[in-house]
């Protein structure tokens, strides 16, 4: 029987992943941090000893947001969330377009220039959770670089796949993409 899960190590921490078809040859492990505050809080601490100093974090409106605050406390840095839809606050926000694999059609990640005016000049850690084929994290680099700001690293839980050799990021472990 095929098992249903797959086992990651995570810094050291240990979680089981539901097993999800991505296609008739193909399972992805899904990993939602959403909820498991031990493993949230061991990320964050764990990723914030393998980055450089920083001023902000960013990260996109995604399953990260548990991740950034965390990160945020810990280090006492503030953190700001790229949006997906502008909201009325908004003045002259600056949007860029991404792909993702793990959403469906083109979305718009969005940041009120009122936060983002407060990265000109700063260095930024910008954060997801997973790193699949890059494109999310690349759309928020692309996004908060318009604000003038130096991005010092590019950060995650896990990288996905082929993701995992990138030498431009920081991960806590690896995701496969597994064979059937």
């Amino acid at each position: 029987m095929e098992n249903k899960y797959y086992t990651v190590d995570i810094a050291g921490m240990k979680r089981d992943l539901l097993r999800c078809p991505l296609n008739d040859e193909l399972d992805i492990a899904a990993f939602i941090l959403f909820g498991d505050v031990e493993l949230t809080v061991h990320a964050a601490k764990e990723l914030l000893a393998r980055v450089p100093e920083f001023d902000y974090i960013v990260t996109p409106e995604a399953k990260s947001i548990p991740l950034a605050y965390e990160m945020s406390r810990q280090s006492g840095k503030k953190y700001f969330v790229a949006r997906k839809k502008a909201k009325l606050y908004m003045k002259d926000p600056v949007t860029v377009n991404v792909k993702s694999i793990t959403t469906q059609g083109v979305q718009t990640l969005i940041l009120d220039s009122v936060d983002g005016n407060q990265l000109r000049g700063k260095k930024v850690v910008v954060v997801d959770d997973v790193i699949s084929t890059g494109e999310s994290l690349k759309a928020v680099v692309e996004l908060v670089k318009r604000f003038d700001c130096e991005i010092v690293a590019q950060a995650a839980v896990l990288a996905e796949g082929d993701a995992y050799n990138r030498d431009d990021i920081t991960v806590l472990g690896y995701l496969p993409i597994i064979k059937k």
